[in-house]
């Protein structure tokens, strides 16, 4: 039997980490054991994860127990490990076209490698006359299919089953400009399908368009079909992250949807906050909030904010509105309205068994609504009646952070992560952690980078350690610092020898803006004290920093493209009153393998200074890798670089104006 000799295959490496348990896998699939051996397999591959044989084996052996679904996941993974072996590649698309489940993008996988194998020059002719065959079995009707809705089209007026049955068609053909437009016209036709924005979003997603895709799951996510929403939100959060969305990005939602109250709304409230810095931003508000009021007459949450954004400018439009939410609005609602007006509140029993009135609830919908300090009374009230509730020491962390009260907000935090809930506890952990270093008056951070040079033939360190005095709310912080600059040789040796570093340590003190943008401001004076000769300078120096990642950065959940730069502007005393600005960018790939964490890179690096010192000017770039095993602090990085350079003023150089470069460093920070 042919899958005999492939598991006997297997059992030839006695050194294989899988060897026993395939072994008993086997002894199983013999017996006649289906699902014995599937979990026997599936060990086997967590032992040995690279292998494509195990994967293969798995498949087959889920066929047996009907599970053609995991059957096929395996297989695509044995594909992935083993891309040249065609008859499994057969199997993957196969049952790729057999799926229910996101048929039309798997349908137009299948597509896809038949046509991939049909075109294999030398593969085995059997093969490809199989596979040219599939190809033409779902092509044809694809091609007929697709020319009849759009004659259905071209003839009648649009309807949403036109519309979605030839997006589905297109899809499945990889004529994807097509499927979008088609899905975008059908969901116009039919706003309540929101689930049409997911295929939309997938559409996007595979045509290179991660804008579109987007924009798809944040009008998906919002409101409508619940199914549909909890799908694009677990998407979006694998796509982006816990990270709320950008004002661009519901603009382009809004333009899917343009009348969705949730996304107007939403889109509001992020302006108002946003207007807190840039005041211009107000009217954009308003203008959202005005769009729900007149799209919705009866939402009196929308028709509050709207007017207490009025009161102050237009208090002729903004009474018509709140007599409106006073007569007519909910209890929590009428009394934010009072509250403004300076009105007396109207009191509710807080033993209501109503439901309205579960201050819980009311907490929840006050922070939807973005009336934060409500928010927070009512989870105070929640958390009264039930102290030992860690989920509401969670609402109460966040609500306190957003209304910029880190202090208590990290009290609140620290409560809800000693939680016996996991996923309670893990995210009050998180919040915690990145809270705490801003909030606490003192902040210590050390950096580390040890360096091999082959031009220098030299270790190089390089180092800090600065404490700094955060008092809020100041955007300057006085600091003080130790920092270390050294290298193993010393000098150049020769006839004229030259230092490779200052070999010494400097104490300053200084001053640091707080971080905008990715820049800070920085200055500081000090002393010099060099290790080698026991002498000592004074030190003044000082400049801009700049640094910026796009895209997945060595710590990222999810690889992908990224781009990092990093510039300082400084100017350093003992340079001869120098002042030198450095540049240095990266762009590659970001990738994890078997836990390690690994970034492949082409750097362009530029360095130049007023005085037009040879040394100080030059440009280099070449391949890198950078990557973090695992065990390794989060903030620990190895980085292999070799470079090809140029001197851009060869002015008194001794050495010639290019120079070849590979350096090896580990980069470590830490802050407490």
């Amino acid at each position: 039997m042919k899958l005999v000799q492939i598991l006997l295959l297997c059992l030839q490496v006695p050194g294989d980490p899988a060897y026993s348990v395939l072994t008993q896998a086997f002894d199983a699939l013999r017996g006649r054991d289906y699902d014995t051996a599937v979990v026997l397999f599936g060990k086997a591959s967590a032992l040995s994860p690279s292998r494509a044989d195990i994967h293969k084996n798995l498949a087959y052996t889920l066929l047996k127990t009907g599970e053609s679904d995991l059957a096929r996941e395996q297989f695509g993974e044995a594909m992935r490990l083993d891309p040249s072996d065609l008859h499994l590649a057969l199997e993957y698309a196969f049952l790729c076209y057999e799926a229910r489940e996101d048929a039309p993008a798997r349908k137009a996988e299948a597509r896809r490698i038949f046509a991939r194998i049909r075109d294999l020059s030398g593969a085995d002719a059997v093969i490809r006359a199989t596979a040219a065959q599939a190809f033409q079995n779902i092509d044809a009707p694809l091609a007929a299919g697709i020319a009849r809705w759009q004659k259905v089209l071209a003839g009648s007026a649009p309807s949403f089953s036109a519309h979605y049955e030839l997006a589905q068609l297109a899809e499945q053909r990889d004529e994807l400009d097509l499927a979008a437009a088609n899905y975008t016209a059908a969901f116009r036709l039919l706003l309540a399908r929101k689930s049409v924005l997911l295929e939309l979003a997938r559409v996007e997603k595979t045509r290179g368009n991660p804008e579109g895709a987007m924009a798809a799951l944040i009008a998906a996510s919002r409101g409508g079909e619940p199914r549909a929403a909890e799908l694009a939100r677990e998407q979006l959060l694998i796509q982006s992250g816990s990270r709320y969305p950008y004002v661009y990005e519901f603009r382009a939602a809004l333009a899917l949807d343009p009348k969705s109250s949730e996304l107007h709304r939403e889109l509001a409230y992020l302006l108002l906050s946003m207007s807190e810095a840039d005041p211009s931003l107000r009217a954009d508000a308003e203008r959202e909030f005005k769009t729900i009021v007149e799209s919705t007459p009866e939402d009196y949450l929308a028709a509050a904010q709207l007017g207490l954004l009025y009161l102050a400018s237009q208090p002729d439009l903004a009474m018509p509105l709140l007599n409106g939410v006073l007569a007519h609005g909910d209890a929590a609602t009428a009394n934010r309205v009072r509250m403004a007006l300076k009105m007396p509140l109207v009191l509710q029993n807080r033993a209501a068994p109503d439901a309205q009135l579960d201050p819980r609830l009311l907490g929840e919908r006050s922070f939807q609504a973005g009336f934060l300090k409500d928010a927070k009374r009512y989870f105070l009230v929640a958390r009264e009646q039930n102290p030992v509730d860690a989920s509401l020491a969670l609402k109460l962390g966040w609500t306190n952070n957003m209304l910029h009260n880190d202090e208590r907000a990290l009290q609140w935090f620290d409560a809800a992560r000693r939680s016996a809930d996991p996923a309670i506890a893990s995210e009050a952990a998180r919040a915690y952690g990145n809270l705490r270093p801003g909030v606490e008056l003192f902040r210590t951070t050390l950096w580390l980078n040890p360096m091999y040079s082959s031009r220098w033939n030299d270790v190089f360190g390089y180092g800090q350690v600065k404490t700094e005095v955060r008092i809020k709310p100041q955007k300057i912080h006085p600091y003080a610092s130790l920092r270390f600059v050294g290298d193993a040789r010393h000098s150049t040796g020769g006839v004229s020898p030259q230092n490779l570093s200052e070999n010494a340590f400097i104490l300053g003190v200084g001053v640091a803006s707080s971080t905008w943008r990715g820049a800070t401001a920085w200055f500081e004076a000090g002393e010099m004290f060099g290790y080698l000769h026991l002498t000592h300078n004074q030190d003044y120096r000082g400049g801009i920093s700049y640094a910026r990642t796009v895209g997945a950065s060595l710590g990222a959940e999810r690889g992908g493209w990224f781009f990092e730069t990093v510039d300082d502007e400084v100017f350093v005393s003992h340079f001869l009153n120098d002042l030198m600005t450095y540049s240095q960018n990266k762009a590659g790939y970001a990738a994890e393998s078997g836990g390690v964490k690994m970034q492949t890179f082409w750097s362009s690096n530029i360095t130049f200074d007023v005085k037009r010192q040879y040394w100080a000017n030059f440009a280099e770039t070449g391949p890198g890798f950078r990557f973090r095993l695992p065990g390794m602090p989060a903030s620990m990085s190895v980085t292999l670089n070799a470079v090809r350079g140029a001197y851009l003023v060869n002015r008194g150089n001794p050495r010639g104006p290019n120079f070849n470069d590979f350096r090896a460093g580990v980069w470590y920070a830490f802050t407490k």
